[in-house]
């Protein structure tokens, strides 16, 4: 009979578990109760009993275990390894579910080595009611396979935007703290040094994505190259929307062709086949001729827009659900002002 064992975290101001901990609970909520297997919760954060509340009504029996202590207060590899080490041993548990957070994905496999486990990383659905079966992605997210294993303990990194996110009854909930021997910590967090909220343009949990393409930086109408404008109005947009920016490729590489670029755009913002495949709920390309290594990209996106001169370009060729034949300047401009009102 299986156990399963998921895995939490807080956020980085350890105020709330991550969105991402809160999907792979919901999941591992639903493989539990199919395969009628006991449930157990465990909580990585400085202050376990605080981010608790709610986590009661996971399910009849739902055991909560969780390490504390100001050593789990920000991410660390030696701290949150021996930590998801302890809880790991406390459950017993045959299956560990975990999301793929930065955090956890740096840990993980060292955890299932230690305990002589198996880790399937990138998983986006937990099926079977016999046996566990998980979809997972290979080569990018470009190929899609179904992988059941027979060894145990088996740990799953959930991809986040897969599941819907556990939302429980708020009530006090009974936790058991972990006791964990810790090595010696030989990295210190002395504090965060994050952008501006206005300046931060990757939001994975904005609800749309914005993708900026090689034709805001070509010649306009007038035969002038309006880059500066364009800037001013993508990150008018970013701040009064509080979108997600992202990019084709052929706009980021400019910055190494002596082109003209918009300055804050990184191969971090890079969206396609060999950039990002962010999960939002809608999404507006811009200037972006919608050719398929790009919108390979976009196969999570719920909504696609486009804005496009070019009638013919890949966009308007069934790969968005609406074209808007149109100057972005003058479109963005417009949207902006109706933004601010």
């Amino acid at each position: 009979m299986e156990s399963i064992l998921i895995l939490a975290h807080a956020d980085e101001f350890s105020s709330a578990l991550t969105m991402g901990s809160l999907e792979a609970i919901g999941a591992g909520k639903e493989l539990a109760e199919r395969l009628n297997a006991p449930l157990t919760i465990g909580i990585v954060a400085a202050d376990p009993q605080a981010l608790s509340k709610g986590l009661s009504s996971a399910g009849p029996g739902a055991k909560l275990l969780a390490v504390s202590g100001p050593a789990f207060a920000q991410p660390r590899f030696a701290s949150d390894a021996a930590a998801c080490e302890a809880l790991c041993r406390a459950a017993q548990a045959t299956l560990v579910v975990a999301p793929q957070s930065s955090r956890f994905a740096r840990v993980m496999a060292a955890v299932a080595h230690r305990l002589g486990g198996v880790i399937d990383a990138h998983a986006t659905a937990l099926g079977g009611t016999d046996s566990v079966e998980v979809t997972r992605w290979f080569y990018r997210q470009r190929i899609e396979a179904v992988v059941t294993r027979s060894a145990r303990p088996w740990f799953l990194l959930l991809d986040g935007g897969t599941h819907a996110a556990f939302a429980g009854e708020s009530g006090n909930a009974q936790v058991e703290i972990v006791s964990v021997n810790l090595p010696e910590l030989r990295t210190e967090v002395a504090g965060i040094r994050a952008p501006k909220q206005d300046e931060q343009t990757i939001r994975p949990d904005a609800k749309l994505l914005f993708v900026a393409g090689a034709g805001w930086t070509k010649k306009q109408p007038d035969g002038q190259v309006h880059t500066g404008e364009a800037a001013k109005l993508i990150l008018e947009f970013l701040r009064l929307s509080g979108a997600s920016l992202g990019s084709s490729k052929s706009l980021v590489d400019q910055s190494g062709e002596g082109h003209s670029v918009l300055p804050f755009l990184t191969h971090l913002n890079q969206v396609g086949q060999t950039g990002s495949t962010p999960r939002h709920a809608k999404g507006l390309a811009t200037c972006c001729h919608g050719e398929e290594p790009h919108v390979v990209g976009w196969r999570f996106i719920g909504e696609r827009r486009a804005i496009s001169l070019d009638a013919n370009c890949g966009w308007a060729r069934g790969k968005a659900d609406v074209v808007y034949i149109a100057d972005a300047f003058r479109v963005m401009a417009k949207l902006n002002e109706k933004l601010a009102k």
